[in-house]
């Protein structure tokens, strides 16, 4: 409800009038983010810069819009909307604008010090120290990172006068730390431009397989113990090496798919064809983090084995921020995540042309929120736009950063798009976690499917971490299980991962991958249980209750479940530095499922329909769709984790996709 202007005047004038109207929390963090250590008090006299992310207008309708456009029984289904519609709908309001600005105006900010946004989203301003104190009752400290070195100013908690708070999401710098996407090892401080063009290898002719008498692929690890081993937290969702590889001719025959998985396997196990005709208005996009970078010999050793048409294929690359796919550092660390995404997304949908989405440079990196500024401009000033606390900022202040202006809605979102990074949800802030996934929403409302790899830990978070009952993060030996964000966000697709049981033929079931990785899955400490997701998640715990406590995880039954479905994440074949690898993940998963809803799209534009946009609705709605997963489980903090069982569960979701019956429920809707 909009208030009259009379009554903004109104209120406006009693905010001036009663200075003393009490404040209450806004934002607290319990916790610092491993690494983070907190040192001395800042200086009154230091300037920080503020930044105030207005609320949006008609969130609470959010939901309604989203479903309207993507639940399989409404008549709207597939009338996606247009920027400009989705613009308009959730601009913040001019009373968000008005009433924040009289408070600012009533503590003392004098007018000329307050800015806007062109669209209104956000209002900045330089403050002291000892200002930004009295305006949000808090103490600054500056805090440094033990690793990096890194300095922070931040605070524990904040709080705004209570006629406030509903229109403002949340304020920077206070409570945010450093979140953008981590690296997989640092880049030497050297590196740049003209070193990375020096430093280039050159062209090397794609190596000849030499056939061999045996298959030299070694035993599958099946540990146990994998996620009570200590990683670091930056590479939670990256893909985990195994055997080295020497291929030979037999690895194409589907037999040996319960240790190897190519893409004829994966055909196989959810029963698509090869070789769909391309489409002009499809896309499918591949999102990827400098320093992550493909190798070009890579995708051609690959294609030359198991896609011959493809040689020399490359993917159409979107530079973003600054991005380069460098190739100054090779290994399974740089270039492990990005051959695997692009040699399966491209093989699969072959010959529909693949987008990558390179994102940031090599000194400052970028964050989820970096890629989201480059495909829509409203969002880098819907609420506030980018954090600088946690997002890159650009150009770049750092030393041989990028220097150019951000990409703020310079790229087009492809039909389907696959991440396969994440943080722990416990990472973030609520409300910045909100923000972002509000902007899914409204991508999703635009016909865009977003799909995010689960996790590769169980229950557990990045590296194997687990919650102590302090908040903090322990080793993993024990503590609450830590979801994964994105993919608690619900209006996204997380996507878990399978395994063909050892020995078995790739026509016999899958089970929950337990080889190597374990199926990112549970529930949601931020995120309520989405309609459409209801009777799946409660059939979860009436038919097979968990046998925890809420000490070891939101077990309240009316918290987001994930993931939504699941895909083969184990014994991929991949070559990576020119050599062939068996690479596990869920960061393997959700390029195969991005693949084949790709398919499905193709099939619907060529019958005149619309992109099937987001797919978590349908889904739910015809579980029939997928092949349940019913044996394995995705242990963690030192329990069993939990258990697939017959329909959804916190482990493999509703299942693997059964493409021919996808197939016909997506061309049966509008």
């Amino acid at each position: 409800m909009r208030f009259s202007l009379l009554t903004l005047s109104a209120l406006v004038a009693s905010v001036i009038t009663a200075p003393s109207t009490p404040h209450v929390r806004h934002e607290k963090r319990d916790f610092l983010p491993p690494g983070w250590q907190k040192h001395n008090r800042i200086s009154s006299h230091e300037i920080l810069p503020m930044r105030i992310a207005l609320s949006q207008s008609n969130l609470e309708n959010a939901d309604g819009f989203l479903m309207d456009v993507s639940h399989p029984d409404s008549p709207n289904f597939g009338k996606h909307w247009t920027a400009k519609q989705v613009a308009e709908t959730f601009a913040p309001s001019q009373e968000s604008v008005d009433v924040v600005t009289a408070w600012l105006k009533n503590s003392g900010i004098t007018p000329e010090r307050i800015k806007k946004s062109q669209s209104m989203g956000w209002l900045t301003l330089d403050a002291t120290v000892i200002e930004a104190e009295n305006l949000l009752k808090t103490k600054f400290y500056l805090h440094k990172h033990s690793q990096t070195g890194k300095p922070h100013v931040a605070c524990s908690e904040y709080s705004v006068p209570e006629y406030v708070q509903p229109h403002v999401d949340f304020i920077t710098p206070t409570v945010h730390f450093d979140t953008k996407i981590p690296q997989a090892k640092p880049l030497p401080s050297e590196l740049d431009e003209s070193s990375l063009q020096k430093r280039s290898p050159q062209p090397q002719p794609v190596p000849q397989l030499v056939p061999s008498s045996t298959a030299a692929a070694g035993v599958p690890i099946r540990s146990k113990a994998a996620v009570n081993v200590i990683q670091s937290p930056t590479n939670g969702f990256l893909p985990k090496k195994g055997a080295t590889l020497d291929i030979q001719s037999i690895i194409t025959e589907l037999q040996n798919c319960n240790q190897f998985i190519v893409p004829d396997c994966l055909r196989a196990l959810y029963r698509f064809p090869p070789n769909f005709a391309a489409n002009s208005k499809n896309s499918y996009g591949i999102v990827e983090y400098t320093p992550q970078a493909f190798l070009q010999g890579d995708l051609d050793l690959f294609f030359a084995n198991f896609s011959k048409n493809q040689v020399q294929r490359t993917p159409t690359t979107d530079l973003i921020d600054g991005a380069t796919v460098q190739t100054s550092q090779q290994s399974f660390d740089f270039n492990g995540e990005s051959d695997l995404d692009l040699q399966y997304a491209m093989a699969l949908v072959n010959p529909q042309p693949v987008t990558l989405y390179q994102v940031g440079d090599l000194v400052e990196g970028a964050s989820f929120n970096n890629f989201l500024d480059a495909i829509d401009g409203s969002y880098c000033s819907f609420e506030g736009g980018d954090d600088p606390t946690q997002d890159a900022i650009y150009p770049d202040t750092m030393p041989e950063g990028y220097k150019g202006p951000e990409n703020c809605g310079g790229f087009a979102a492809t039909k389907v798009i696959s991440t396969s990074y994440g943080y722990n949800e416990a990472d973030l802030t609520a409300a910045y976690e909100r923000r972002q996934c509000n902007e899914y929403m409204k991508l999703g409302l635009q016909g865009t499917t977003f799909l995010f790899s689960s996790g590769d830990n169980g229950v557990a978070g990045n590296g194997g971490q687990c919650i102590s009952a302090n908040g903090s993060y322990n080793d993993g030996g024990s503590g609450r299980f830590n979801p994964s964000f994105p993919p608690t966000c619900p209006y996204v697709t997380a996507v878990g991962a399978t395994q063909i049981v050892p020995g078995a033929s790739v026509t016999q079931p899958e089970e929950a991958c337990e080889t190597v990785i374990f199926s990112g899955g549970g529930f949601s400490n931020v995120f309520p249980l989405p309609d459409y997701q209801a009777t799946a998640v409660k059939g979860f715990f009436a038919n097979h209750p968990p046998p925890y406590t809420a000490a070891q995880f939101n077990n309240s039954q009316q918290t987001r479940g994930y993931p939504d479905l699941s895909a083969n994440g184990a014994n991929y074949v991949v070559a990576v530095d020119r050599a062939f690898t068996l690479v596990y993940g869920t960061s393997a998963s959700s390029p195969t499922v991005g693949a084949i809803l790709t398919l499905v799209n193709e099939a619907r534009l060529a019958a005149g329909k619309g992109p099937i946009g987001f797919i978590n609705p349908t889904i739910y709605a015809n579980p029939n769709t997928l092949n349940d997963i019913t044996s394995g489980g995705n242990q963690g903090c030192g329990t069993p984790g939990f258990t697939s069982t017959q329909g959804w569960d916190p482990v493999t979701g509703l299942g693997t996709p059964n493409f021919p019956k996808l197939l016909a429920k997506f061309l049966s809707l509008p």
